[in-house]
């Protein structure tokens, strides 16, 4: 049994990284960070801050998580196996953190569920009456299952190598899927709460274009640039790490050790 969790593989030590995709990942991560700033800074000085006793503010975290998980941690999540530093180590070890930051974010995004679900039940207000809703509900319920699926299809032994080989092209378009409906969802829930807050209160209409509605609707702005460049980045064949003899084995597979 190998005890390094970093296994150099012969083929990949000498592949050169492409330098071009190292912009784009900087440029994801940094469009990532802002995303998260500007969420939490629009619930949290705009809408008044946070807390968990069925109230507003309450409702601030279901923004919050839904965009830090299921948008900027997905997003992340999707492309690690992508960064050519980690070409030439043992593929297991990054499917263990693929894994491990998708249930992260999948997580986040139950959480954030919760909270809107829990506020609408203290306010007496009714559920799943949106077209919102009903797409981050679906969407989040189609990431659940693409996780479990991966689960079962690439990190237990028990799953044979046929099913594996046919699983992999639906997982990344079942994953891609997740993205595109990641973003609908937020760009919606975002107008949808800008409505809301603006329209339904004593504050400024939405329509004479506030300084809270300009800069969520930059947060919108932001998220979609965001997944824009993770989708190039998914899209390129010569940024896909190469496959290799231990891509086919499962991480708890004992063949490979």
């Amino acid at each position: 049994m190998c005890h390094s969790l970093f296994y150099l593989h012969p083929r990949l030590v000498n592949m050169r990284p492409p330098e071009s995709f190292y912009w784009s990942f900087s440029l994801c991560l940094g469009l990532g960070l802002l995303c998260v700033l500007f969420v939490s800074c629009w619930s949290g000085v705009w809408q008044g801050g946070f807390a968990w006793d069925g109230s507003d503010l309450q409702f601030n975290w279901h923004p919050v998580f839904m965009v830090s998980g299921l948008v900027v941690l997905y997003g992340i999540s999707a492309v690690v196996y992508r960064v050519p530093s980690t070409w030439g180590q043992r593929k297991s070890t990054w499917k263990l953190v693929h894994g491990g930051l998708m249930l992260l974010a999948l997580l986040l995004s139950v959480l954030g569920l919760y909270a809107v679900f829990d506020f609408h039940r203290a306010a007496s207000i009714p559920h799943l009456y949106s077209l919102h809703s009903w797409v981050g509900l679906c969407t989040v319920g189609l990431f659940a299952f693409q996780w479990v699926l991966g689960l079962a299809g690439f990190l237990l032994p028990c799953s044979p190598l046929w099913f594996r080989s046919r699983l992999k092209p639906v997982h990344i378009w079942l994953g891609t899927m997740v993205l595109i409906l990641s973003l609908t969802s937020c760009i919606s829930g975002i107008n949808e709460k800008l409505i809301f807050s603006l329209d339904g209160s004593t504050k400024e209409s939405y329509n004479s274009l506030p300084l809270e509605a300009k800069f969520a609707n930059f947060l919108g702005i932001l998220i979609v640039v965001f997944g824009m460049v993770l989708l190039r980045i998914l899209s390129k064949e010569e940024w896909r790490r190469p496959e290799t003899d231990e891509s086919a084995y499962p991480l708890l597979d004992g063949h490979r050790s």
